[in-house]
């Protein structure tokens, strides 16, 4: 048995960081899935004019599919791969800062509001995941 500290977080100082990035894993990739799969139906329920073209809705699905898959590798150990939240919140508030223009200066269609509202939370978590991460990455590279 080592008297050594360890040299990563126990699990439970990053259990609510990992509940978070499993829980965006989870909402990126299914909504990407959906959007990149059944864009036609989601618009139809809507009743949104969809894109003249499939593509302009099938890139941005995959890549939230790609950004759950980063979402999931820093679940599965946050401290070390805190810089990838950074990407994360530029993500979330880039989506919520199209969807807040449109609303305050033209119309945009209902279906983007909740997101938007959802993506502003993720956001506010993953700033508040990466204080965390960073101060317990600080305090694992003190000597002593």
């Amino acid at each position: 048995m080592s008297t050594q500290p360890s040299e990563r977080p126990s699990e439970n100082s990053t259990r609510w960081i990992r509940t978070v990035f499993w829980t965006a894993a989870l909402y990126d990739g299914l909504l990407g899935l959906a959007f990149l799969f059944a864009h036609a139906p989601l618009y139809d329920a809507f009743g949104v004019q969809p894109p003249n073209h499939a593509a302009y809705v099938q890139f941005p699905a995959l890549l939230l599919v790609i950004f759950s898959i980063m979402f999931v590798r820093i679940a599965l150990d946050p401290v070390p791969r805190r810089e990838l939240m950074i990407y994360g919140v530029l993500l979330k508030l880039c989506y919520t800062g199209l969807v807040a223009v449109y609303w305050m200066t033209s119309a945009i269609p209902d279906m983007w509001k909740p997101m938007a509202g959802l993506d502003l939370i993720w956001a506010v978590l993953f700033v508040i995941a990466f204080c965390q991460c960073k101060k317990k990455a600080g305090l694992l590279s003190q000597p002593g």
